[in-house]
C-alpha cells in the first residue's frame, strides 16, 4: 500500500489551496530550472528510469513515446498536446487534477516540452468540464504572471500553453481525432502512418500525453526515477490515480501504489462491497471499454497492467466499476453498447454498422428475445469489428460484449429460456431455443 510520504497528488480532494501559492507550499515548482538546465536527454532518461507508462489507458512507456520526436529540428515547431478529454465512462481522475492540483500539470507541461524540444503546449479539455477548464486557465494565468512559463521566463525555456475547450465528443479522446478537433475540423481519427511524432497538429511533430502522465513528471524528477520505480513491481511501477464507482459503500478517487490487490483497495478506500464480498457479481476494472471480470476472479486480482491481463481484462484508466448481484449484467453491458453506438464517428464501416447491430442484438438479449445460436454469432461479429477500424473505438465497443459472453454466457442462456418458456402457452420450450 502507498505511504503518505510517497503521494504525488496531495490536494486531490481540494482541501488545500489550489492556487500557485498553495501549490508552491506543497512543493511544486521547486528545482524546475535545474531540471530544465539539465537538458532534454536527462529529463527523458530520468522518466525512462522511472518506468512510467501512459496513464490514459494504453500503458505505453512515456519516455519512449517522447523519443519518437525528431532529434534534429527541421524548421517545424514541436508541440505537446495534453489529452484532458476524459470521456471514458467510469473515469473521473483527471478532472480532480484539473480542479484541485492544476499546477502539477502546468509544471509538467514545461518539463515535458523541454524533453521534446517544444515551445507550445495545447491542453484539450473535455467539453463538459466547465469549472475544471476555468480552474486550469486560472492556474496557467498565474504561471504566466509569475514568469514561470511564457517568453523569457525564469526557467530559461520559452513555453506558451493554450487551453482548448472541446465540444463534448468521446471520439476526441483518441489522439488523432483530438488533433483534428483542435484544428477546427470534425473529430475523426486519422489514418496512421504518418504518426503524430512525424506529422501531428498542423502537420508538425506532436506528442500526445494524458493529464496524469504529464502531471507526475515534476515529482519524478524531484524525487528521482529510481524512487518512482521502487513503487509497484517490474514493468508496473509508480503510483496511480484510481476511481471506484458502483456498488461499494464509499465510491472514491484515490492515489494508490501499482500492484495492490483489488480487495486491498476496496477495503481501504471504499468501505467494502455493498452487501459484502459474497454479493459481488462482476467488476469492470479499467473504464467502460475493458472486459468485465467475475467477482470470484477479481477479489485477489493485482491492480496493474500485467495483473489484470492475467484475469482477462485490462487496467485501462484504472476506473473500477463494481457490480453486485442485484445488477442485471446483460442490461449493464447493453447500456455500454448503446454508448459506443452513439459515440462512433461513423468513419469505419465495421464500427459504424457493427456498433448499432451489436446494440440491437444486446437489446433483445436483455429481454431474452433471442436465440442461443445468436450468442456465438454476436461474439463472431465482435471479432470482425475488433482490430478492423482506424482507431480503438471498435475494440472498445467489442470488448465489454466479449467479456459478457465469456464469463456470463449462462446468464444470457437462462434469460432466453425464461422468455421462451413464458411466451409459450403450454410452457414448453421451443426446439429453436436449444440451438
Amino acid at each position: 500500500m502507498l505511504a503518505d510520504k510517497d503521494r504525488i497528488f496531495t490536494n486531490l480532494y481540494g482541501q488545500g489551496d489550489w492556487t500557485l501559492e498553495g501549490a508552491r507550499a506543497r512543493g511544486a515548482w521547486v528545482g524546475t530550472k535545474e531540471f530544465i538546465d539539465a537538458g532534454r536527454d536527462w529529463i527523458t532518461n530520468e522518466v525512462k528510469a522511472s518506468g512510467l507508462r501512459g496513464r490514459g489507458g494504453a500503458g505505453f512507456p512515456t519516455a519512449l513515446k517522447w523519443t519518437f520526436m525528431p532529434k534534429v529540428n527541421d524548421g517545424r515547431p514541436h508541440y505537446l498536446l495534453v489529452n484532458a478529454d476524459e470521456s471514458e465512462p467510469g473515469t473521473c481522475k483527471d478532472r480532480d487534477i484539473l480542479r484541485h492540483d492544476p499546477h502539477h500539470l502546468v509544471e509538467g507541461c514545461l518539463l515535458a516540452a523541454r524533453a521534446m524540444d517544444a515551445h507550445l503546449a495545447f491542453i484539450y479539455v473535455r467539453g463538459e468540464f466547465i469549472r475544471e477548464r476555468q480552474r486550469l486557465e486560472a492556474a496557467v494565468e498565474q504561471a504566466y504572471e509569475a514568469k514561470l512559463i511564457g517568453k523569457d521566463n525564469i526557467h530559461g525555456w520559452d513555453l506558451d500553453i493554450i487551453v482548448h475547450h472541446g465540444a463534448g465528443a468521446y471520439i476526441c479522446g483518441e489522439e488523432t481525432a483530438l488533433m483534428e478537433s483542435l484544428e477546427g475540423k470534425k473529430g475523426q481519427p486519422r489514418l496512421k502512418p504518418p504518426f503524430p511524432a512525424g506529422m501531428g497538429v498542423y502537420g508538425n511533430p506532436t506528442t500526445v500525453n494524458n493529464v496524469e502522465s504529464i502531471a507526475v513528471v515534476p515529482e519524478i524528477l524531484r524525487r528521482s526515477g529510481a524512487w518512482f520505480a521502487s513503487i509497484g513491481r517490474a514493468n508496473n511501477t509508480g503510483t496511480k490515480l484510481m476511481c471506484v464507482s458502483g456498488h461499494v459503500n464509499k465510491p472514491a478517487t484515490f492515489e494508490e501504489a501499482m500492484g495492490v490487490t483489488f480487495e486491498e483497495i476496496i477495503e481501504k478506500h471504499c468501505g467494502g462491497i455493498r452487501g459484502g464480498w459474497d454479493n459481488l457479481l462482476a467488476v469492470i476494472p479499467g473504464g467502460a471499454s475493458v472486459p468485465c471480470v467475475p467477482g470470484e476472479k477479481m477479489r485477489n486480482a493485482v491492480m496493474d497492467f500485467d495483473g489484470l491481463r492475467e484475469v482477462g481484462s485490462s487496467l485501462g484508466t484504472a476506473a473500477v466499476i463494481v457490480m453486485d448481484k442485484q445488477t442485471d449484467i446483460i442490461k449493464a453491458i447493453w447500456r455500454l453498447s448503446a454508448f459506443y453506438k452513439h459515440e462512433s464517428c461513423g468513419q469505419c464501416t465495421p464500427c459504424r454498422e457493427g456498433t448499432g447491430w451489436m446494440m440491437r442484438v444486446m437489446e433483445r438479449m436483455v429481454e431474452g428475445r433471442a436465440q442461443k445460436r445468436e450468442i456465438d454469432m454476436l461474439f463472431e461479429v465482435t471479432k470482425q469489428i475488433e482490430g478492423h477500424t482506424i482507431c480503438a473505438l471498435g475494440d472498445a465497443a467489442a470488448w465489454p460484449i466479449q467479456g459478457l459472453i465469456r464469463n456470463f454466457r449462462h446468464v444470457i442462456e437462462e434469460r432466453i429460456d425464461q422468455y421462451t418458456y413464458s411466451s409459450t402457452s403450454d410452457g414448453a420450450v421451443p426446439s429453436i431455443a436449444a440451438e
